[in-house]
């Protein structure tokens, strides 16, 4: 005998929210749905999909409510005039937003006796789904608990911890990440090209050493929460010295070159701290102090 799936309710069907419904739809949930434009709702309410005259009637209609919209006017806009449905039931929020937002989403849940637990999705429409792609969240682990092996059928699901931040504050942090190494892989991309390297050649290189650097980050990890920086594999002055061998090569082949300026600005203040003989890690004390006074 199969397992019964619960009921859940999919408010906001953008790409995003309609990739989840879909989902929810294809293991088995009973799905209700529902949208501004109720025409995006048809493709879903075809492959079994129940939709809501209202939204009111979407948060009734299942004890797990997930949402997912622009942002969080729309997310106001839409759930605080049906906010007393809400008593008793989990919401689940997978709009992008604020820790501060979050913070403040779960006070209002709070309020009006539902239960709250805030998320940020780590992949884009396609990849829901996947049980390789991270959903994180944070705040009540009694909703988490409860609704894992719906939340499982989106994605890996991964619970920070109990400040209902936490999950939007990653995601800020891991999208900075993705976009300086996104933008450092371009940069490097356009540097060989300028020798007719082709992207697809000089890709898998680069992917293999990007398997080395998460090394590093798991050794620097360990500094950063002791806040010792040992430089006993390369040292913040070795690295600036390596840094000016790229730069000279990009601008000998017409590369913009703002991104390895900022990063050897960053290491030259690092220096000037006295973090010279240090490991690359103790960059993290100069951005933590913030930008530097202008002149």
């Amino acid at each position: 005998m199969g397992t019964e799936r619960s009921a859940v309710t999919v408010i906001g069907l953008g790409q995003m929210g309609a990739a989840l419904a879909a989902t929810l739809l294809e293991r088995g949930h009973p799905t209700t749905v529902w949208n501004r434009s109720a025409g995006k709702a048809q493709p879903l309410v075809e492959r079994g999909a129940r939709l809501a005259a209202t939204p009111g009637e979407a948060v009734e209609a299942s004890p797990l409510v997930i949402v997912c919209v622009l942002d969080y006017d729309a997310l106001h806009a839409t759930l605080d005039p049906v906010a007393a449905s809400l008593a008793g039931r989990s919401l689940v929020n997978l709009t992008s937003g604020s820790p501060e937002q979050a913070q403040e989403a779960e006070a209002w849940a709070r309020s009006h006796a539902a239960d709250y637990l805030d998320g940020a999705i780590m992949t884009t429409p396609p990849g829901v789904g996947s049980p390789e792609m991270m959903f994180l969240y944070s705040g009540s682990r009694a909703v988490f608990e409860t609704h894992r092996p719906t939340l499982a059928a989106l994605g890996d699901p991964l619970h920070l911890g109990a400040e209902t931040g936490l999950a939007s504050l990653y995601d800020a942090a891991l999208l900075g990440l993705m976009w300086s190494t996104m933008t450092g892989w371009l940069h490097g991309t356009a540097l060989v090209g300028a020798e007719k390297t082709e992207a697809t050649a000089f890709t898998p290189v680069a992917i293999r050493w990007l398997s080395a650097v998460t090394g590093f980050l798991t050794t620097y990890a360990a500094q950063v929460d002791a806040g010792r920086y040992p430089g006993d594999d390369a040292t913040v002055d070795v690295q600036i010295a390596a840094i000016d061998h790229l730069l000279h090569a990009a601008a000998a082949r017409g590369i913009d070159n703002a991104l390895p300026e900022l990063l050897k600005a960053t290491m030259e203040r690092t220096r000037d701290l006295g973090h010279g003989s240090d490991s690359y890690a103790s960059v993290i004390e100069v951005l933590r102090k913030g930008p530097s006074p202008s002149v």
